[in-house]
């Protein structure tokens, strides 16, 4: 099946940086092997709307196990009355490790949603932060972004597969938007999640394709 890419639709760059690359702070699995297609498909200029998120976290950011004196990268503890992973020091501010991948030209992006800068507050979705001391889910402003350009519908594409990808289409969901996830350009922190992200995926009604199913309107 293929699908028509409509002038209302936009693209969703999700965290394409060197931190979630091989050898970086918080590698992906096999992060680096969607570089090249979407590389590519930014190339082919086919979106209207093209959007990347940035991870840009403060050092000492509540989310690094570093902030929490014997903890561990990866072990969980409640924050706010929600479960938050710890993860490595990753994506800081102004280090070579949160920038955008090098080898994609980004000319093509239309604007850059930076997150997780907020000290106290992990961030995953490209649409809202997760819960914060007020138990709310402060907005990032993506959201109105796309609505003022009557973006109706949303594809996604990046990492973490299993994190922030997940997060952002499920919140495009919530906002209305139809969503589709293009799982080869998509990688997770770890391949063992692969089932259960499909399993999300497929109860939010969020679409899984690749990317060669893409054909311009």
């Amino acid at each position: 099946m293929n699908y028509a890419i409509s002038p209302t639709a936009a693209l969703i760059v999700v965290d394409v940086q060197a931190d979630f690359m091989p050898g970086g702070a918080l590698a992906c699995d096999q992060g680096d092997a969607i570089v090249p297609g979407i590389d590519r498909l930014l190339s082919q200029r086919a979106f209207r709307h093209v959007v990347a998120t940035q991870d840009w976290h403060p050092a000492g950011h509540v989310s690094f196990a570093s902030s929490h004196p014997g903890r561990a990268a990866f072990e969980q503890l409640d924050l706010y009355g929600q479960p938050q992973t710890l993860w490595p020091d990753h994506c800081v501010q102004g280090t070579a490790g949160a920038e955008l991948h090098p080898d994609i030209d980004w000319t093509t992006l239309d604007a850059v949603i930076r997150k997780g800068s907020d000290p106290r507050i992990d961030s995953y979705s490209g649409f809202r932060e997760n819960h914060g001391p007020q138990g709310r889910r402060p907005a990032t402003g993506l959201g109105g972004w796309l609505q003022d350009r009557g973006v109706d519908t949303v594809y996604l594409c990046g990492l973490a597969r299993d994190v922030c990808v997940l997060w952002t289409a499920q919140d495009a969901v919530a906002l209305g938007l139809r969503t589709h996830l293009l799982w080869d350009l998509s990688r997770p922190v770890t391949a063992e999640s692969d089932p259960a992200t499909r399993q999300a995926l497929q109860a939010a009604g969020i679409g899984i394709l690749e990317s060669d199913a893409l054909t311009a309107a």
